[in-house]
């Protein structure tokens, strides 16, 4: 596969798999970007690529992410033959990838096993599809398609 076909399908699924445990580690932990950058020598704009996976971690570079979060290698990879077998059934898993590479699916994610009543907990989850729903209705409406 040449660099342009790997540059029009995206990221490969293992990159963005490890990027956003690089990601919700350093959070987990309270750590900017610019202080894991400092700690590994690079720069913020580096960490942010590997954490979309836009970039490829390099074996030795993930070692010292690893070092630097307090984790081990193996860490980074947690969930991936899960996740796999799972988008093969049908899961969104790239759109659950993307949902959680954004702060504000990284925050949500994290909050929500907070909200322990469960009828709360369904009420939030009609609230979300009734918006997400609502917006598709605009974008269509827009579009000219309704």
């Amino acid at each position: 596969m040449s660099a342009v076909d790997d540059n029009a399908t995206g990221p490969h699924p293992v990159d963005r798999h490890v990027g956003l445990h690089i990601r919700m580690r350093r959070k987990a932990l309270g750590i900017s970007q610019e202080k894991l950058a400092e700690a590994l020598g690079l720069t913020f704009q580096q960490v942010q690529k590997y954490e979309r996976g836009a970039n490829r971690v390099s074996a030795s570079k993930l070692w010292e992410i690893a070092r630097a979060l307090k984790t081990n290698v193996a860490y980074f990879y947690e969930g991936l033959e899960e996740e796999t077998e799972t988008v093969g059934r049908g899961f969104m898993g790239a759109n659950a990838q993307e949902f959680l590479l954004t702060p504000e699916g990284l925050e949500l994610a994290a909050t929500f096993p907070r909200v322990r009543r469960p009828g709360l907990r369904r009420k939030v989850l009609d609230l979300v599809r009734a918006m997400a729903e609502m917006e598709a209705e605009e974008r269509a409406e827009t579009a000219g398609l309704s």
